[in-house]
């Protein structure tokens, strides 16, 4: 049977709601996990409503958390923001046998025009890991895009391993789900564990009308390009990685986002965005999104193509979100680990799924992560 182009949860939600509460969504707590489950960890979670930390991190279901919040400046030197600092994190995360990576921002294109300053950072990175017993660290440039860039980010990346030897210490970085050749992949390939797909932002501020934040599978009824185009899916990201970049699957996470977008003048998907910049908004999953799944005025629909959900309100006023439950956050795990056979995959970020109570979003990825049985 051919499904609508806008498949309400009342016929295709069938198979949805069927598919969820059958066992497989039953968390499976304590089986062992063969791919890597990376969760992004920003310090700043702690502060948040409902607040969360080390304590409510489940640390069985990961493999690997990246510290986020710690920048460097113009001199290589490591900004620590107050307050970053969480030893419970380490020996939680340890005791577990999760690996705890220092996630670093910055302005890393400035390393490029005085080569020195890439040394001074590895070493103040050496010395910061040392001290606070870090297993490695992710690199989060957004993004290279010059051929000195290129040429920078791989000198980094060297450095970095020399720093930090495998397997001791991991080293990773933050990628974007289409084609940029400035990050050196060739080269740097063979220098690092794995790389992470930054599968999210497809949607935002930034585009002219209502997109997908995060499709599964590309959608040939989008009127315009996705903002992450050639890579606007997770299977089109796969392909490029794969087929262009030669990356191995190995060395390639999935991410997933446990946020959405909120469009509030837009009444459709795909529908014309007017004043964006100041009408959408990002919303976590675990504190809002689930509140209006079905519910306070929202309805939820599945694109039939993408595989990811949408709400539209129902009261006639405009509103639009963008966002991914356990079903097809289960789904896209699933697909990437197992039938494509990457390496791993990870989420930004582990609070945004938390609503107190439960992390539904994490679950999902657990689930989709452990070894499938025949």
């Amino acid at each position: 049977m051919k499904l609508s182009r806008r498949s309400s949860v009342s016929r295709w939600g069938l198979l949805v709601l069927a598919l969820m509460c059958g066992p497989w969504m039953v968390s499976a707590q304590g089986q062992q996990l063969t791919k890597r489950l990376v969760g992004d960890y920003g310090y700043w979670s702690r502060t948040q409503t409902p607040p969360y930390g080390s304590a409510q991190i489940p640390m069985s279901k990961l493999t690997h958390i990246n510290h986020a919040g710690v920048n460097f400046d113009a001199k290589a030197n490591l900004v620590v923001p107050q307050g970053f600092l969480e030893p419970a994190l380490i020996e939680k995360a340890h005791a577990a046998g999760v690996k705890v990576l220092l996630l670093l921002g910055g302005d890393f294109a400035a390393l490029g025009t005085q080569p020195s300053l890439i040394q001074t950072l590895v070493n103040n990175l050496q010395v910061f890991e040392d001290a606070h017993s870090y297993d490695g660290v992710d690199i989060d440039w957004e993004y290279p895009s010059t051929a000195q860039d290129a040429a920078t980010f791989l000198s980094l990346m060297t450095a970095l391993r020399g720093a930090f030897p495998s397997p001791t210490f991991v080293l990773s970085a933050d990628v974007p789900p289409w084609n940029n050749s400035d990050y050196n992949f060739p080269n740097v390939t063979p220098l690092v564990d794995y790389f992470n797909i930054m599968m999210y932002d497809c949607a935002g501020p930034w585009t002219d009308d209502a997109q997908l934040n995060s499709a599964i599978f590309p959608d040939p009824f989008n009127p315009e390009p996705y903002e992450c185009e050639p890579g606007g899916s997770v299977k089109q990201a796969i392909d490029i990685y794969v087929n262009k970049m030669d990356v191995p699957l190995a060395q390639l996470n999935m991410g997933t986002p446990f946020y959405g977008y909120l469009y509030e003048n837009v009444s459709a998907l795909w529908g014309s965005c007017t004043n964006c910049l100041n009408t959408v908004i990002s919303e976590n999953y675990g504190t809002f999104i689930k509140q209006r799944i079905n519910q306070d005025g929202w309805r939820t629909y599945y694109d039939t193509y993408s595989l990811v959900p949408y709400m539209l309100r129902t009261d006639g006023k405009p509103g639009f979100i963008t966002y991914d439950d356990a079903f097809t956050t289960f789904y896209r795990v699933a697909y990437s680990v197992w039938q494509r056979g990457l390496g791993g995959s990870f989420m930004w970020s582990l609070d945004a799924d938390y609503d107190g109570q439960s992390q539904d979003l994490l679950d999902a990825m657990y689930n989709a992560s452990l070894p499938q049985t025949k």
